[in-house]
């Protein structure tokens, strides 16, 4: 698959992750974003940073945007995310947003590490 290929695939947030987001975003100033994004590091080799910032999102940028969440995605990440549903996992075992990655081969036990 090229990269082009990739990037075309998309990513999409759930009802429940949209949700979430309005929720965490109705306590944070005006013009908050969620930012998600890929970094090296975690056990597997990459890791999910999630970060409350202002509305920086530019042209390269994915935005999903539901009622109340605005959730924002850089071009590089995209590259290891494309095709990706982030989720919101609310459950026995605790909450946390999932990222459920069709190019990640191998992740970690934490949700927030995988690898390529």
């Amino acid at each position: 698959m090229s990269d082009a290929d990739t990037l075309e695939k998309g990513v999409i947030m759930t009802p429940s992750a949209a949700k979430r987001v309005a929720a965490i975003l109705s306590h944070e100033p005006e013009g908050t974003i969620l930012r998600i994004s890929v970094a090296g590091g975690g056990c597997s080799g990459f890791q999910y940073e999630y970060n409350l910032v202002p509305d920086d999102a530019s042209d390269d940028d994915l935005v999903l945007q539901s009622p109340g969440a605005k959730v924002a995605i850089d071009s590089m990440s995209l590259e290891f995310m494309g095709g990706s549903e982030i989720d919101f996992i609310d459950n026995l075992m605790g909450q946390s947003f999932q990222i459920k990655n069709p190019n990640a081969v191998a992740s970690c036990g934490c949700g927030t590490s995988f690898s390529v």
